[in-house]
């Protein structure tokens, strides 16, 4: 995939990661970052079990990023938690 599809994959994978993780964004560069990074974890897990990881710009691609982006987005917030006053 070209990198304009990585941003894309990764910007929609981290907006809706950050949505179901903690119901607002981290804002638009973090979400970019954490999708992509979460579309490398999704595609390391599914691989790991036996399915085929971010195969493109498709629907299944996308899954796969959101999967590991809320994994990516979980392990986030449990190292960088804020202290609510």
């Amino acid at each position: 995939m070209n990198i304009i599809a990585w941003l894309v994959l990764g910007l929609i994978a981290g907006f809706i990661g950050s949505k179901i993780v903690n119901k607002s964004g981290e804002g638009v560069v973090l979400d970019i970052v954490l999708g992509i990074v979460g579309a490398f974890v999704g595609g390391f897990l599914f691989n790991m079990f036996g399915s085929a990881g971010v195969t493109g710009l498709n629907l299944y691609s996308l899954l796969v990023a959101v999967v590991g982006s809320i994994v990516v987005l979980v392990l986030y917030h449990m190292v960088f938690r804020r202290s609510r006053i």
